[in-house]
């Protein structure tokens, strides 16, 4: 009885993660609709992915711990509430403020979920191989976006409301998660000291520090490509790649996204410092790769190179992520893991932010190249400096 517990919060929670972050997604194949129907331009929309990763940062800065006080399940509510007036907020889309509200919401959601239900999933994997944990945490948020986006962009496609149904289908799956979650065994027992886990403070209590700034350096890279994805998707499949069907700007979002599920069980033989040096060289050569479909509008290429790209970044992140988690104990893993991602979100918002400052005078090709030199750097530092920690092996206690 007890591991079928256990196996409900494993469950439960990497469930909640998938919906979370899907939530995220959602909005992000009506943007071109947006774009022509509510006069909204690139800036706006390079704006959106700016304030979700700022809301993200925040929640991981600000409420990075709580969860180690407070108990998993709380916060991991709180996520969902977050989530579903965001929902609400953007059931009626007639400019670009709640747009940017209810992104930033979300991106507060996220923010969060990144700490206390990653977390809770690592807490809870204690019965699967050490790499699964690692695998589905670094995996689950490219997932969930790619999820969110395919059944916004068919229901946007082949639905009635086609700019509310979406929505309504989030507020329904943020429902069944709060049963699911609701029904599972709470991981971490509450402890005093909330007030003081709010003053902003990222873990990092591994024996090697050198191996946090070449695992940022993935991080950055990688996230920054999903920055530009969320913000110019759609926009790439209108204007680059010459088709106007939503489901169609879904899914030239998501083919980065969805395939990163693949590169973590690919790296479970692999050493940490191996999965991120085969990684970055795969990552970089997709993403050059992904620069000359959108030059020449070759969308049967960019599709398949971003799903090279994609899968090169679940192995560099697993491998980056098992080798800041090895030796950690439960107590730790909040502060780590909001070290990881508020790294990774600070790693899309600030490239979004120049890209959108780029937009006023550069084509979505020119600004795509910067990401492509953004990969070409991480890709030299990764393979100068990658290391293994002590342990490869993820200890989950």
């Amino acid at each position: 009885m007890q591991k079928i517990k256990v196996n409900l919060g494993f469950i439960a929670a990497s469930l909640a993660f998938l919906v979370i972050f899907a939530a995220s997604a959602t909005p992000i194949p009506l943007y071109d609709i947006y774009r022509k129907a509510d006069g909204l331009n690139y800036n706006d929309l390079a704006l959106t992915a700016v304030v979700y990763f700022i809301g993200a940062i925040t929640a991981l800065l600000i409420f990075g711990r709580i969860s180690n006080h407070l108990g998993r399940k709380p916060v991991i509510f709180l996520c969902f509430a977050l989530a579903a007036v965001s929902s609400i907020i953007l059931l009626d889309v007639s400019s670009a403020t709640p747009l940017i509200l209810g992104r930033l919401l979300l991106g507060l959601a996220c923010g969060l979920a990144s700490s206390a239900v990653a977390s809770y999933i690592v807490d809870k994997g204690s019965f699967l191989p050490n790499w699964v944990p690692a695998a589905v945490v670094s995996n689950s948020p490219m997932v969930g976006l790619t999820i969110g986006a395919v059944v916004s962009g068919s229901l946007v496609e082949y639905a009635p409301y086609p700019k509310e149904l979406c929505y309504f289908v989030v507020l329904a799956a943020l429902a069944i998660c709060t049963v699911l979650i609701t029904f599972s065994k709470e991981s971490v027992e509450q402890k005093p000291g909330v007030i003081s886990s709010l003053k902003p403070k990222f873990s990092l209590p591994h024996e090697d520090k050198r191996l946090y700034p070449i695992a940022a350096c993935t991080f950055i890279a990688t996230w920054a490509l999903g920055g530009f994805y969320q913000a110019y998707g759609p926009s790439i499949a209108v204007s680059q790649l010459g088709t106007h069907s939503t489901l169609m700007a879904a899914i030239v979002f998501s083919s980065y996204l969805l395939p990163c599920a693949l590169g973590g069980p690919l790296t479970a033989g692999f050493s940490p410092a191996n999965a991120q040096r085969y990684g970055m060289v795969v990552y970089t050569l997709a993403v050059i790769g992904i620069l000359i479909s959108i030059k020449f509008s070759l969308i049967e290429s960019f599709l398949i190179t971003s799903a090279f790209a994609g899968a090169a970044q679940g192995a560099v992140l697993t491998g980056s992520i098992r080798s800041l988690l090895a030796d950690i104990s439960s107590q730790e893993r909040a502060g780590v893991l909001s070290l990881i991602y508020a790294t990774s979100y600070a790693g899309a918002a600030i490239p979004s932010f120049i890209a959108g400052q780029l937009s006023h005078f550069m084509n979505l090709f020119q600004i795509a190249v910067f990401y492509g030199l953004l990969a070409v750097i991480a890709c030299i530092i990764t393979l100068m400096f990658a290391r293994n920690p002590k342990h490869v092996e993820i200890k989950i206690d």
